[in-house]
């Protein structure tokens, strides 16, 4: 079934009934169902506007709003003057259809004092993750798809989760881990919840929080979307452009969002945005999520806000498992207000951690481990330089935004194709059209040493030279 996008503008003061009349028969002589309507969509202006707002209610779909300035950049077939001048974009209808990505199926249709125009719905898979590009290659590729640091955990962590293995007979006891995370940061142990996984963060507050309107930065991680779905909310998307270099207007974000999502470093664009914008996006009545998983490999941990008590509402998720090589031990935390941690523990399984990933834990936020996580982070980012360095001898790969993760996202024609040689070439690398905002033409690398980003470039100079042919 085709899934769609309704965009709709109107008068001040237009009914529901037109609203809906307009759109069915719309839908109607185009030969699409209403039940295959995924949202309507419009100018933040109208949001409130009681027909547009109704009509949504009443086909069963999210009304999602943009600003007029972003409406304003999108190309649409049948602009109107008189329509700039009233809403600062040259049709609602068609860009606020188009605003999600995907194709105009119907142009702008009109009725008395309502208007709509129908727009494919992009899809993006929100469960594929990095490790799909090696499942069942046995060892066989170069792993760059997937961002835990390579050759770890390292022997210390190894022998330290080891010598825990007498004491699986009793259940976990988390309080001297959470002692230490909290101490690490400087906060009452009150302010900490160890999961498994910043994955399973997200699964608690999409349950346990009780969003109204909760809102995703993208393009970013998608796991905080595909929970807030599973537990039935309804998600709108703020997606960033790579023409600002994917870099964060805390004005984007509808004031309404009463639960904002947002990674930092963002996986997959590798951006870092500063704390002050971050922190602007809080306001009383609003949960702010920050996913902070990749923040341990930024040296200094510049624009971190782990350990701010200062920020109403802040909810900040770190994961152990990138940096320390954990991915199948399954170990995070999460730092908020004591009530916030209360409600995501009262959705929490008995004993959701571990005992080994308890002792990582512990282990991993320990003088030692943080020194040599911050010698990691910096030898990450003088071996990212590197493989910048080398891109940038390639006409045909763009990098967008200012990579700070230990990843690099690339946009190159055809990048499926490049993607698929690399692939015989013995290299994995991640695609990047399942991150909303991005499409086929988007490739993510993961930052490895010099010796492996040589003969990765070495590779990519081949699959480039056969994709030309």
């Amino acid at each position: 079934m085709t899934r769609l996008v309704v965009g709709v503008g109107g008068r001040a003061g237009v009914s529901v009934a037109e609203v809906c009349a307009l759109v069915e028969e719309t839908l109607r002589g185009a030969g699409l169902a209403t039940g295959a309507v995924t949202a309507l969509a419009t100018v933040e202006a109208k949001v409130r506007e009681p027909g547009i707002a109704g009509a949504a209610e009443r086909f069963g779909v999210p009304l999602v709003g943009y600003p007029a300035e972003e409406l304003a950049r999108i190309a649409v077939p049948h602009p109107s003057s008189a329509v700039w001048d009233a809403s600062g974009t040259a049709s609602v209808a068609e860009a606020a259809a188009l605003a999600g990505g995907g194709e105009l199926l119907v142009p702008k249709r009109r009725s008395v004092a309502a208007t709509c125009a129908v727009a494919t719905a992009e899809e993006h898979d929100l469960r594929h993750h990095g490790d799909a590009e090696v499942a069942d290659a046995g060892g066989a590729l170069v792993d760059l798809a997937v961002n835990v640091r390579s050759d770890t955990p390292p022997q210390w962590l190894k022998e330290r989760i080891a010598s825990c293995l007498g004491d699986l007979a009793a259940y976990p006891d988390g309080r001297a881990a959470r002692a230490a995370v909290a101490a690490r940061h400087g906060v009452p142990a009150e302010r900490v919840l160890l999961t498994a996984g910043a994955a399973e963060a997200f699964v608690l507050i999409a349950r346990a929080l009780g969003a109204v309107r909760p809102v995703v930065v993208h393009p970013q991680f998608t796991e905080p979307e595909a929970a807030l779905r599973d537990a039935g909310h309804r998600v709108e998307r703020v997606v960033l452009r790579p023409e600002d270099g994917f870099r964060l207007d805390p004005a984007a974000v509808p004031e309404e969002a009463d639960l904002v999502v947002v990674g930092n470093p963002t996986n997959p664009t590798s951006v870092l945005h500063p704390a002050r914008a971050l922190a602007a996006l809080a306001r009383p009545g609003r949960i702010l999520v920050v996913d902070e998983a990749f923040m341990d490999a930024v040296p200094g941990e510049r624009e971190a806000l782990a350990g701010r008590m200062d920020v109403p509402g802040l909810v900040v998720l770190r994961s152990l498992t990138k940096t320390w090589g954990l991915a199948g031990l399954r170990i995070g935390y999460v730092l908020a207000e004591p009530e916030v941690i209360a409600k995501l523990a009262a959705v929490q399984p008995l004993w959701p951690v571990s005992t080994p990933a308890l002792v990582a834990a512990q282990a991993c936020v320990s003088p030692r481990a943080l020194a040599e996580a911050e010698a990691a982070a910096r030898q990450i980012a003088v071996d990212r330089e590197h493989l910048l360095a080398g891109l940038a001898e390639f006409e045909e790969v763009t990098v967008s935004g200012v990579a700070e993760g230990p990843f690099v996202l690339i946009r190159i024609p055809g990048a499926a194709e490049v993607r698929t040689r690399l692939r015989a070439l013995g290299f994995a690398v991640r695609r990047g059209d399942t991150f909303p905002g991005l499409d086929a033409t988007w490739l993510r690398l993961a930052v490895r040493d010099r010796a492996t980003t040589g003969s990765l470039l070495q590779a990519l100079d081949h699959a480039l030279a056969l994709a030309a042919r």
